[in-house]
């Protein structure tokens, strides 16, 4: 077997060109070429000898490329959802979330068999059929409970601005 100089001689411009394919950046392929070979000198033991030197060496430096991929999406996802959270995004966050627990409040003042009604279909997406299933009712009362639960909470709401006039 080549000493590890020797396959490093032998092998890193195999190496250092399929990471440049892979990743398009010579710097980032370089520093994963170096990576590669310090791993394969951890794991020269686990070397069967069942392919060549440079398949081996390929596949090490193709599994730390996927983990370098996957690195750098979850930094671009950060970056742009850092991007997307802008003052104007805050302000409306803060407002839905107000807009939210105002309605949770309405309808913690439902009845219990209502505010389950409303849960299931809201928080569960479930449809009449399913929620009348559930609570051992018909459909259409599902449907109705809904619907009359919805118009307790508007005019809930019409009454509360009314108030703040």
């Amino acid at each position: 077997m080549q000493s590890m100089e020797e396959m490093y001689q032998q092998h890193a411009n195999t190496v250092y060109q399929y990471l440049l394919y892979l990743s398009k950046n010579p710097e980032l392929a370089e520093d994963l070429t170096q990576e590669t070979f310090v791993i394969a000198v951890l794991k020269i033991g686990t070397f069967r000898g069942e392919c060549k030197v440079s398949t081996w060496l390929c596949q090490i430096a193709k599994h730390l490329w996927y983990k370098e991929k996957k690195k750098i999406k979850k930094v671009d996802m950060e970056e742009l959802a850092e991007e997307l959270i802008s003052d104007e995004k805050i302000e409306e966050i803060i407002c839905q979330k107000e807009e939210k627990l105002q309605l949770f409040k309405k309808i913690q003042k439902l009845d219990e068999l209502t505010r389950q009604v409303v849960y299931l279909r809201l928080m569960g997406n479930l449809n009449f059929i399913e929620i009348a299933e559930i609570l051992g009712k018909t459909p259409n009362w599902a449907r109705v409970t809904f619907f009359r639960a919805k118009q307790k909470i508007r005019k809930e709401e019409k009454n509360g601005k009314e108030n703040r006039m």
